[in-house]
């Protein structure tokens, strides 16, 4: 099972920092974004190769995940045992690469992965959010395996004024991820898809639940992307293909906690990110409330 993480994008929103380093290779801590999409995208029982959608004009993401076998003796012949030890382990994680050579949409570079996925089910995830506990592909495929292998959807809940920003499910809510009985649109709800509506008007929007990034898809997704036309912005989007597999096939989608993953898809959110597991994290907390100036925060 293959798990894809669509990553050709030109980072713009980045810029001039993307100019020569790829939104994918910016830090959080120590750890470039893509790498902690990449072991979230290994938890799930079954997934044993990530296929990583890449630019020819990015090859620093290939040569991240490629090992060096120099570069490490060195830092070892300098006592820096500890760093080689995690740049090998990053170097030797399951990555391989396909290319998406015209910027065509989500759906044409999920489509690029087609022959590397073949008649299997697939994960995507969108590689500018990741999860770091990384239960969530894995408490989707728990709710795939209940409904006899159907797709799977990551939601949360948007306030309704914001919901035009978002693409939102329609359907109808028909259990729990664990049995319990919990609200529509509380964390671990399950629900049955019927429609996807793209950036619907307050008054309009069939829930208030919007798609968070996280798709587990079965296979019949690649043929409907072989001959998807053209949708929103003249590009070809996994969402039409996915509207025309609920006339073929079940689809679920499962709650979760919007504050769960970590944003980095703008240069605000990055910091945020940055901040944040600087924070949770007993090794780094003290440091970056120095780093930072204590005084800024007041007491904390």
């Amino acid at each position: 099972m293959k798990a894809v993480i669509p990553a050709a994008g030109l980072g713009t929103r980045f810029l001039p920092a993307t100019k020569e380093t790829p939104k994918e290779l910016l830090p959080v801590l120590n750890k470039p974004v893509i790498q902690y999409v990449v072991e979230e995208a290994l938890e799930p029982e079954g997934v044993d190769e990530v296929v990583i959608v890449n630019s020819r004009e990015k090859p620093q993401l290939e040569s991240y995940f490629r090992v060096d076998g120099g570069y490490e003796d060195m830092l070892r012949k300098r006592g820096k045992t500890t760093e080689a030890d995690l740049v090998h382990e990053a170097s030797k994680l399951p990555v391989s690469f396909v290319y998406q050579d015209n910027p065509r949409g989500l759906g044409h570079a999920v489509h690029c992965a087609a022959d590397k996925v073949g008649d299997e089910p697939f994960f995507v995830l969108l590689g500018d959010y990741f999860v770091p506990d990384h239960q969530m592909c894995v408490r989707m495929a728990e709710v795939s395996k209940q409904h006899n292998g159907a797709s799977v959807i990551a939601v949360a809940p948007v306030p309704a004024d914001q919901v035009s920003r978002y693409g939102i499910i329609a359907g109808e809510h028909v259990g729990s991820l664990d049995g319990s009985d919990v609200a529509d649109e509380d964390e671990g709800a399950v629900w049955k898809v019927t429609g996807l509506v793209e950036k619907p008007a307050p008054e309009d929007a069939p829930s208030h639940l919007y798609i968070v990034g996280r798709y587990l898809l079965t296979p019949r997704i690649m043929d409907l992307l072989a001959n998807q036309g053209v949708g929103a912005g003249g590009e070809i989007q996994l969402t039409d293909a996915m509207e025309r597999l609920l006339g073929e096939e079940e689809m679920y989608a499962l709650v979760v906690d919007p504050t769960e993953g970590c944003d980095t898809g703008t240069p605000a959110a990055w910091a945020g990110v940055n901040a944040r597991l600087a924070l949770a994290d007993e090794s780094t907390r003290e440091a970056f409330l120095e780093a930072l100036g204590k005084s800024a925060l007041g007491d904390n």
